[in-house]
């Protein structure tokens, strides 16, 4: 499939061919679900800790006697069924993350790059390059009505761009190896330079 290619000053430089094999699929939504909870779980800190009965800041002495009270028998105040007490079987530092076949993952994110492909949510430029003023940047986006945009570069992103880029809330930039599903689907504009294109397709195929 060809598609344009623009410039950021919003002129046009061409057109490439996009593989239909990365960007002509029909999105699968399960595919996608998938790699990206994969994602977040392996993102996910997993720090969270209660304290066990054993912790807990109260003295292990009996509370009172074993018989004769007219009441249940306890040992310490530390049991879970006190205020205070200690929790039972509550959460423990922990890694949430979970296996996914390589294969699988690179086939979601062929299944992104063909959703953005067919919502006609994806734009190639030429090149991704800036003096490193945020302004000029700034201006080139609002001209082109990238809302929230997502560039991926080839294998390093122009400093200068990467520079002006980091003042801007709306616009992430990443190199090829870094492309990933959720990346990809949070943004409502994918935008890949000729040499991301390149790249992606070097990495995927």
């Amino acid at each position: 499939m060809k598609t344009d290619v623009i410039t950021l000053d919003g002129g046009t430089a061409g057109s490439v061919e996009l593989s239909e094999d990365l960007f002509g699929l029909e999105p699968r939504a399960d595919i996608l679900h998938r790699v990206v909870r994969w994602q977040r779980n392996k993102a996910q800190a997993g720090t969270h800790k209660v304290k066990t009965r054993s912790e807990t800041s109260y003295s292990s002495k009996k509370i009172y006697r074993q018989k004769g009270t007219g009441g249940a028998r306890h040992g310490d105040r530390n049991a879970p069924i006190f205020r205070k007490g200690g929790i039972y079987k509550g959460p423990t530092p922990r890694s949430h993350a979970h296996d996914l076949p390589k294969k699988f993952r690179k086939l979601g994110l062929k299944h992104a790059l063909s959703a953005k492909a067919k919502a006609g949510e994806l734009v190639v430029i030429d090149t991704a390059a800036n003096d490193g003023k945020t302004a000029t940047l700034a201006k080139q986006i609002k001209d082109l009505g990238w809302k929230r945009a997502l560039v991926i570069d080839g294998a390093a992103v122009d400093a200068g761009f990467a520079k002006a880029a980091a003042n801007i809330d709306t616009l992430d930039v990443l190199p090829s190896m870094g492309a990933n599903v959720y990346d990809i689907l949070k943004r409502d504009t994918l935008v890949l330079t000729k040499a991301g294109v390149e790249a992606l397709e070097a990495r995927l195929k």
